[in-house]
């Protein structure tokens, strides 16, 4: 492939508070109606809440980086269709889509939790996430056992 048809990575900018690219997408993601003020106080909120908690040690973004690497899936499984049959391929994840499965799992796993401020919600997702435990790293593990179940049909990978 020639290139990116956008240059998104080139135009996203660090979050002012942190200086962090992940952490502003993440914030990109949580947005909703592009209001981005709110969605930055929900994030920056949820950090406070987790630093809070670690009493700094480590530090929000730390926790952050952590629950964000354990939610990443390795491999997940892809429909290819062989001679009248669908088959679930497992398949490797690139970096672009491992990141942004993660987000969209965790951000999903926060909202589908009702009754709470959404801060609230999003700081314990993350806190549960970089302790390896919680609901996004559960879809995490269900993905990579289908992808170790289909394992025999591997070899239809393309």
């Amino acid at each position: 492939m020639a290139g990116r048809i956008t240059k998104s990575e080139e135009q996203l900018r660090p979050d002012p508070k942190f200086g962090n690219k992940a952490l502003s997408r993440f914030i990109n993601c949580v947005m909703r109606d592009g209001k981005k003020s709110v969605a930055q106080r929900v994030v920056y909120d949820a950090l406070q809440l987790i630093e809070e908690r670690t009493k700094g040690n480590p530090s929000a973004i730390e926790v952050f980086e952590a629950a964000i690497d354990n939610v990443k899936p390795r491999v997940e499984v892809r429909s290819k269709r062989v001679g009248g049959a669908n088959y679930q391929v497992p398949m490797q994840v690139n970096r672009r889509r491992q990141m942004s499965l993660a987000y969209r799992w965790i951000i999903n796993s926060a909202r589908d939790e009702k009754g709470k401020p959404m801060a609230q919600r999003l700081a314990r997702e993350l806190y549960d996430a970089s302790n390896r435990e919680g609901k996004a790293v559960n879809i995490r593990e269900q993905t990579h056992r289908m992808a170790d179940a289909n394992k025999a049909f591997a070899h239809f990978a393309w």
